[in-house]
């Protein structure tokens, strides 16, 4: 496998560290145009492996969205639309494997030997800390791959099953920790100068690698000869005790961020959510989860964070903020060609749109089909851009600069990963404590956590002033009426509130899939949740998960199938069956 990777990363990393330090070239005795892998320093290899494996999780979360109903998709035969219904098709495998692989991977056994070679011990940590989340994504993703020989010199490598890939990632995590606590010689390359997630931060890479570790266990929820709730706790307890914690990866939206990555040309600096549902117009949300920020619990009372998570646009002639409605996946409204992205009449004049008059500035279906005419109060998900638009700012407007969206607070390029927070620590503590029988302990811990998260949203809400309902901090107020009257009580705390309160928290995040098959899709725990309607009218969708299966993996992608295609026919019973997707990975599988 290792020779079908080309070391693209390399040259890109040299020449960014070396742009302005054109005498250090001299220094070194190799073409300078033609860089070897043993040319660039741990400090220029490091960013650009955390930016590819972030690219591969932040793609695999926002598809995630799609299969969990956070995010639905306009009707049609486009990759997130089948996902969006259940009928899922080949494209929506490849993104996480090709950036894991081929620009990540490829390059962590050249940075953990250069780190040796100088002692540089946290650089071998974050290299077992990247490979351990890398395959761990794999497992969840795919549930078999090449491990053991993936990034040897075979060629054709043999697939590991998902429990052998799963314990050697808390193996790695566990010789990562270790790493993480060694003391670094003087001369050895400090961490600050290559890290992009923590800035050199080694307490916090500690911390996060047992959230890791917290999150991984608690994962293996149905194997109950081995889940061990006591042991969770015990990690928790090294895990993140606050915010200031947290491993928040930072983006930026700048003019010069144009470069693009060397595998599909998106900004180098955005938010990796942006690059997936930020440049696009067809990505919308559901009801389901607009329910959630709504109307929790049935109790009316609104999510302070629902004008953050829910796209915003103008409407009216006062140019009114009003947030989108959810598509409800529950109806049949996308089996009758919706919902269709809204057009606006931007100009003074009234305009004709299949026979009925549009007036100026107003929004309007140019549809013939009346039924679709009340899609205008949808909001897509779409941001503006300074650097890969070359727009004045982030907000998406129309000719006469009304707003047509806000996005939203995860999908802006300048918009904040929540890589390993606290808030979902509390949530993992919320669950073990209720399934003991804590209730009191439970509530404390779920409470912490939708606290945490709202916090944490604020402190990037903050950072823009007002600058518009989506974009401006929380009312302390609503936080409080919220905090006090909606999330309910220990008397009445139940798993549902928790592992929904913590959907929420953990938006885009691939976490949410994983604890939604962990959980067997129960409607008595994900309130309101439901199979989508298309997928009980489409044969095809149940072709690939048969009538009382549930979407549990991803399909190999067509790389293995093509190229290692003994292996992969190996792999699995059911490797090369339309219904690989209804099959659940090695954790999901009860014992």
């Amino acid at each position: 496998m290792k020779k079908y990777f080309i070391y693209t990363i390399v040259l890109a990393a040299f020449l960014l560290a070396n742009i302005s330090c054109s005498k250090d070239w001299l220094d070194i005795n190799v073409d300078p145009n033609n860089p070897s892998s043993s040319v660039a320093p741990v400090s220029s290899r490091l960013p650009w492996i955390q930016h590819h494996y972030l690219y591969a999780q932040g793609t695999a979360g926002a598809r995630a969205g799609f299969i969990t109903q956070m995010l639905t998709y306009t009707y049609g035969t486009a990759t997130h639309s089948m996902s969006a219904g259940w009928n899922p098709v080949a494209g929506v495998s490849t993104t996480p494997y090709q950036f894991f692989f081929v620009a990540s991977a490829a390059n962590l056994k050249d940075l953990e030997e250069k780190a040796m070679e100088e002692e540089a011990w946290h650089y071998v940590g974050a290299a077992k800390t990247i490979r351990a989340l890398g395959f761990m994504l794999m497992v969840d993703w795919y549930g078999e791959m090449p491990y053991t020989e993936a990034l040897g010199e075979a060629i054709t490598p043999v697939f590991d099953d998902g429990k052998t890939i799963f314990e050697g990632c808390l193996q790695d995590i566990d010789e990562a920790i270790e790493y993480f606590n060694r003391e670094q010689p003087v001369l050895a390359t400090p961490l600050d100068k290559g890290d992009s997630w923590n800035n050199g931060d080694v307490n916090k890479w500690i911390k996060m690698c047992y959230g890791l570790k917290a999150r991984w266990l608690n994962n293996l929820s149905k194997k109950t000869s081995i889940y061990d709730a006591d042991e969770i706790l015990s990690v928790l307890e090294k895990a993140p005790q606050s915010n200031a914690d947290n491993t928040v990866i930072k983006h930026v939206d700048v003019a010069g961020d144009n470069v693009g990555d060397v595998l599909f040309s998106d900004p180098l600096m955005a938010s990796i959510v942006f690059s997936n549902v930020g440049m696009n117009v067809n990505t919308l949300v559901t009801k389901w989860y607009e329910d959630l920020l709504v109307n929790f619990d049935g109790k009316t009372i609104e999510d302070p964070r629902a004008n953050k998570l829910i796209p915003m646009a103008q409407f009216g002639t006062n140019k009114e903020y009003v947030r989108s409605k959810g598509v409800d996946m529950q109806s049949n409204i996308r089996m009758n060609n919706g919902p269709i992205v809204a057009s606006y009449n931007a100009t003074n004049e009234p305009l004709t749109s299949n026979g009925r008059t549009v007036a100026p500035h107003s929004y309007y279906i140019n549809s013939a089909d009346s039924e679709r005419w009340g899609d205008t109060t949808f909001v897509s998900f779409r941001s503006d851009a300074v650097g890969y638009y070359k727009s004045p700012d982030d907000i998406y407007k129309w000719g006469d600069d009304r707003v047509a969206s806000t996005s939203s607070f995860y999908s802006r390029p300048d918009a904040p990963n929540h890589f390993l927070c606290y808030h979902e620590m509390c949530f993992i503590k919320a669950e073990i404590l209720f399934n003991k029988g804590d209730k009191a302990g439970a509530f404390q811990a779920y409470k912490q956590g939708v606290q945490a998260h709202i916090d944490l949203m604020n402190e990037k809400l903050s950072s823009y002033g007002n600058v518009n309902p989506s974009k401006s901090p929380m009312d302390q107020d609503d936080i409080e009426n919220f905090m006090n009257n909606a999330l309910g009580t220990a008397g009445d705390i139940s798993l549902g509130k928790i592992m929904m309160q913590k959907f929420i928290a953990l938006s885009f995040s691939q976490q949410n899939w994983n604890d939604m098959r962990r959980m067997d899709y129960s409607e008595d725990i994900y309130k309101g949740w439901g199979v989508p309607f298309e997928y009980y009218q489409t044969a095809q969708a149940q072709t690939k998960i048969p009538l009382g299966k549930d979407f549990r993996r991803i399909m190999q992608v067509s790389h293995e199938m093509n190229y290692n295609a003994e292996n992969f026919r190996n792999s699995h019973p059911n490797a090369a069956s339309d219904d690989i997707w209804s099959f659940p990975v090695w954790w999901d599988i009860a014992d």
